[in-house]
């Protein structure tokens, strides 16, 4: 079991995936209208409410609560071993690599924009990589139940099985020649990103078909990864609507 908090967390994951929720704690005494609409939604999926003091809502968890705190199933896992039967139930994959983010916020972050933009499986490596927690599954705000991830031991060699079964591999970098906008992204894609700071490692560098960049107009010269994560998935969506 695990715990999720947060009034706009809880709420997504009551519209999308009750199922998910055995049981909900919320503050006693608060009737505005957000934890009106989450106390509706649970009584409408059978879910049970407890009211409970601010300091018990304090032992739960840790972090900023706002009054509700959710008791979920643990989040479905996939393993490499998972990988050849998902994509091939996939027409045309659109995937999301993270290569070693390490932040959970913007892990979550990534997830949340990956739903938005119809990723069909997101790969994560097993080790120097931030794992689905609560704190990720606030920021999500329901995706993490919606996209698969698969957490893999060893990147490289899914990487192969990538391209092998025909997906190209489109690594983010900021000092590659080539535009994503100048980039065709309309067939068999995975997305793949570095993490915070060191971009992508060269070993996963080395395994992409083609690195691309993200024009900069401004002063900085990189975007924050979930944000790159976000430009570059819905340029895929772009490209496929066209």
């Amino acid at each position: 079991m695990e715990r999720l908090f947060g009034l706009h967390a809880i709420h997504s994951l009551l519209a999308t995936h009750p199922k998910t929720i055995q049981q909900l704690y919320c503050l006693e005494g608060r009737s505005d209208h957000r934890m009106h609409t989450i106390v509706v939604l649970a009584e409408k999926n059978n879910i049970p409410l407890t009211t409970v003091s601010r300091l018990e809502l304090d032992k739960m968890v840790n972090g900023n609560h706002q009054g509700i705190v959710a008791e979920c199933s643990e989040h479905p896992t996939y393993h490499e071993s998972d990988l050849e039967c998902l994509l091939a139930e996939i027409s045309k994959p659109l995937l999301l690599v993270l290569d070693s983010v390490t932040d959970p916020h913007n892990l979550g972050a990534c997830l949340r924009s990956a739903d938005a933009a119809g990723v069909d499986a997101i790969i994560i490596p097993k080790d120097k990589a931030a794992t689905v927690n609560a704190t990720v599954r606030k920021v999500a705000c329901g995706a993490a139940e919606s996209v698969p991830i698969i957490t893999v031991t060893n990147l490289a060699r899914v990487l192969r099985q990538l391209k092998d079964a025909g997906i190209w591999l489109y690594g983010l970098a900021g000092e590659a020649q080539e535009s994503i906008y100048k980039t065709d992204l309309t067939g068999n894609v995975a997305i793949v990103m570095g993490g915070e700071g060191s971009g992508l490692r060269r070993l996963t560098r080395d395994h992409c078909d083609y690195l691309v960049n993200i024009p900069m107009l401004g002063h900085v010269n990189s975007l924050n990864v979930s944000v790159a994560a976000g430009v570059a998935l819905f340029e895929v969506v772009r490209q496929r609507s066209n």
